[in-house]
């Protein structure tokens, strides 16, 4: 496809309230999930991953579903559909779990906040893949017909990520809140006012780092986006840097290393279901995950580092050194953090031990591999002193 037929096809696409902003910083604009969405801005992906990690970077995740599900026995009505705890939450607090069908596949992952009570009935703030926001909705609203679910199209979605990220965004809240954002620790959220405009800001993100993700009305977005890019330490992140990041905390991408044909174990992601929801059950594929819990799975999701510099990318085998292939992978690329090549994939269990020596095939030719433990750079979420 040629510069031109790209830019044309990009702008057929939805917007984010930010997608002139984005223009304006001179992005490269491309599609992702039905969106026109930065890759990245001129300094370059390594430039802005590596910003992130030092500094802060701005991301613009409005493209993002945003939803409040509300009802009577909202938490215990949304455990049928997913294995987290989501009952145990008290306001305020926010928990990572999986949307799950009847065989316990991963339909989407999801972070679910547990608001105040309003009128007697219990709130739950959800925010799912942009990918799947429209099936995730659908699902939810068909099986959970006494819950109301109301989806917030009217809303934009930030994530200020970094080691600077609380010192900037104190500066932007009232002062009376912003004592507040700088307390809130790891998976915890408030409600904050700023010059009349409600906002609502979680201590979380998908880059390993100490952040905030900020949900704020569309139309006031652009100009606090604008705000924050003008301090120092800020700087526009775009989905290069974004994949990056998040590949190099280890984290998963839906649609790549986790579908509708993987389930929570297998992902690595049994430490999102607590003991209750173990033993108790209630969750649709209940029987499939406690089975893979029990007597383990199949298949493991992994880690990679290689040897030399030469990236692989989705899809490539992974092989024995006797050439028996034992799985794939699902992510890969360049971490500018370690300065070498990681990926991540799924390996038979019996070949999942950290330390195995693999190979992994590009381009028909053998690369060397080692399974090594995840995250690949150490996470700096704020846990509190």
């Amino acid at each position: 496809m040629s510069d031109s037929q790209t830019a044309a096809a990009v702008r057929e696409l939805a917007r984010t309230p930010l997608y002139d902003l984005h223009c304006g910083l001179g992005a490269r604009m491309t599609g992702f999930a039905g969106y026109a969405m930065p890759v990245q801005y001129p300094s370059g992906i390594v430039s802005e991953h590596l910003h992130t990690r030092t500094r802060a970077g701005l991301f613009d995740v409005s493209h993002m579903g945003q939803a409040i599900l509300a009802g009577s026995q909202a938490a215990l009505r949304l455990e049928t559909l997913v294995p987290g705890d989501i009952a145990a939450l008290a306001p305020g607090r926010m928990r990572y779990t999986q949307l799950l069908d009847g065989h316990g596949h991963i339909l989407d992952d999801l972070m679910v906040t547990r608001l105040d009570d309003e009128a007697g009935r219990e709130r739950l703030f959800l925010v799912v893949n942009a990918a799947t926001k429209r099936a995730d909705f659908a699902y939810l609203a068909a099986e959970l017909p006494d819950c109301a679910l109301t989806v917030l199209d009217d809303r934009a979605l930030l994530a200020l990520q970094g080691p600077k990220a609380a010192e900037v965004l104190r500066r932007h809240v009232a002062s009376a809140a912003a004592k507040s954002v700088f307390a809130l620790h790891f998976m915890a959220a408030g409600n904050f006012a700023r010059d009349g405009i409600f906002l609502n800001i979680s201590r979380s993100g998908y880059t390993g780092e100490d952040g905030f993700e900020i949900s704020i009305p569309a139309t006031a977005a652009p100009d606090f986006a604008q705000e924050l890019l003008d301090e120092a330490d800020v700087r526009p992140i775009g989905l290069g840097a974004r994949d990056s990041l998040r590949l190099e905390a280890g984290l998963c991408l839906y649609g790549h290393d986790i579908d509708s044909t993987t389930g929570p174990v297998e992902a690595g992601l049994s430490w999102s279901i607590s003991k209750r929801r173990r033993e108790a059950g209630g969750f649709f594929g209940y029987e499939q995950v406690k089975r893979a819990i029990d007597h383990g799975p199949s298949r493991l999701r992994v880690g990679f580092l290689l040897e030399g510099k030469a990236p692989v990318r989705e899809g490539a085998e992974v092989v024995t050194p006797e050439g028996q292939t034992i799985g794939r992978i699902t992510s890969g690329g360049f971490a500018p953090s370690l300065g070498r090549p990681v990926a991540m994939g799924y390996v038979d269990a019996a070949r999942a031990a950290p330390g195995t020596q693999l190979c992994l095939i590009v381009r028909g030719k053998p690369l060397a591999a080692k399974i090594v433990p995840m995250p690949f750079v150490p996470h700096h979420y704020f846990r509190g002193d």
